[in-house]
């Protein structure tokens, strides 16, 4: 079992900072503004090239509003979980009482406790360490992680409790490289189909449609912070769990707000939940059921159409809905995320837990027919019964004729349209073959993209 480092400490001492050092990513927000971590979030680092561990950076512990407190009382509970505690203190400042109670409650839970005086940054400042050796902790360093002073005293008393990797052989083998179209097109089910059993699922939304406590209640535990507040989450956090043999990695995103109202650190936010769509799988849309669709949430619809993610839409606070007419409120949310039309809906409440154990299934099922391949014979034939059904239309007056449909991609399903004049195709006749197509095979939840080539032509993202 990898060990678990906890970096605790009051807000605003520079815990993001050495989480990101540690991890060498620029991944936790940082900002001068007091409280911007509010959730836990993870990493797995290695040091001295053979010793990893899984590094915890959490929110500063403050009891100065109902929000906060809950931040430290997940913060505490994360160090508690720990195997490694690091306290990290301003060492700009006088040393504070909050800061040695805080200290002595560590100290308790007999982990392996550090402090770590931060922002001792030139020779001069160091003087100021010595004042925080009252504290009586087994090991105290100085430390500059702006500057990047003092690191090695603190890998080396990490190095003491985090273990060499266990290096087990295995067979390596060389997999083709399925996208070289050079000579020719190739069939998707003529390669060798590898384990795919890693989803990564992003929770996006707007602000305040119940993200964080969708993500607790996925999880039967609390893991993000939940709060009236809008903008509570503002680091994306990750959360793996496993459920029919599948790998659900879940992303809390921060909540996406109209550009004129973003303040602040949230600037940081919206970046961050994009770029976290280029890395998912699988999307859930929260829609606020007392709110309804905004123009907000049918811009986002078309952010994960964009990048051709499968997608379950999740309409969340439906306990609270007055008018619980199901059909008539699929149909208006079916009316305005036109984007999403391939994608299933779920009404759920993510306080009351009501129907929230269905998602997990349907996330896991969308994710089968996200990666699905379809036999090329399979597929022709179906081609031959659409084209009957409607045949192509003429291109300027020119024959337009589709010899034959290979599917050449998963994750989203791609299929190939070999044609003597491409260009004749008109996208109008594709968005026909992909109904017809979805009519005879299980796509719901998957986009699908269709394109028309010459045989032999290269086929580019």
């Amino acid at each position: 079992m990898i060990k678990k480092v906890a970096i605790l400490g009051r807000p605003n001492v520079g815990k993001s900072s050495l989480f990101n050092r540690l991890a060498r990513v620029r991944d936790a927000i940082t900002s001068d503004v007091s409280g911007t971590t509010r959730d836990v979030k993870k990493r797995i680092v290695t040091i001295s090239g053979d010793r990893d561990f899984e590094v915890l950076d959490t929110g500063g512990i403050d009891y100065s509003s109902e929000l906060f407190s809950k931040v430290a009382e997940l913060s505490l509970r994360a160090g508690a979980n720990a195997d490694v505690i690091i306290y990290m203190v301003d060492g700009k400042s006088i040393p504070a009482d909050e800061d040695k109670e805080l200290f002595y409650r560590l100290q308790e839970l007999n982990i392996p406790l550090a402090l770590v005086v931060n922002k001792i940054d030139n020779d001069k400042e160091e003087e100021n360490y010595w004042d925080f050796l009252e504290f009586g902790a087994d090991r105290t360093f100085p430390m500059s992680v702006s500057h990047n002073r003092y690191f090695n005293d603190v890998y080396e008393w990490l190095e003491e409790y985090i273990p060499k990797r266990v290096v087990v052989e295995q067979e390596i083998s060389q997999s083709k490289d399925i996208h070289n179209f050079e000579e020719s097109l190739i069939d998707i089910n003529t390669q060798d189909e590898e384990i795919d059993n890693d989803i990564r699922v992003a929770i996006i939304g707007r602000v305040n449609t119940g993200k964080s406590s969708l993500l607790n209640s996925l999880l039967g535990e609390e893991r993000s912070v939940v709060s009236d507040v809008a903008g509570t989450t503002i680091d994306p956090i990750d959360e793996m769990i496993e459920h029919n043999n599948y790998n659900i990695t879940f992303i809390d995103t921060a909540g996406i707000r109209r550009r004129s109202k973003i303040v602040g650190i949230e600037k940081y936010a919206l970046g961050r939940t994009t770029a976290i769509l280029e890395k998912a799988n699988l999307v859930l849309l929260m829609i606020d059921a007392t709110v309804g669709v905004t123009e907000l949430d049918e811009r986002v619809a078309g952010l994960i159409d964009k990048h051709r993610l499968a997608c379950l839409i999740v309409i969340n606070k439906w306990d609270i809905r007055e008018d619980k007419n199901y059909e008539d409120a699929v149909n208006d949310i079916r009316d305005e995320l036109k984007f999403l039309h391939y994608a299933p809906l779920i009404t759920i409440s993510a306080k009351t837990g009501m129907r929230v154990h269905k998602i997990l299934d349907q996330i896991t099922a969308i994710f089968e027919r996200y990666k699905q391949r379809i036999s090329t014979s399979k597929l022709n034939d179906v081609l031959r019964e659409a084209i009957n059904r409607h045949h192509l239309p003429s291109y300027n007056g020119a024959y337009v004729k589709i010899k034959f449909a290979t599917q050449y991609e998963t994750k989203p399903p791609k299929i190939a349209l070999i044609s003597n004049r491409p260009d004749g195709v008109h996208f109008s006749y594709k968005r026909y073959l992909s109904n017809f197509i979805r009519s005879r095979f299980d796509f719901e939840g998957v986009p699908l993209d269709i394109v028309a080539r010459k045989r032999g032509e290269r086929l580019e993202e």
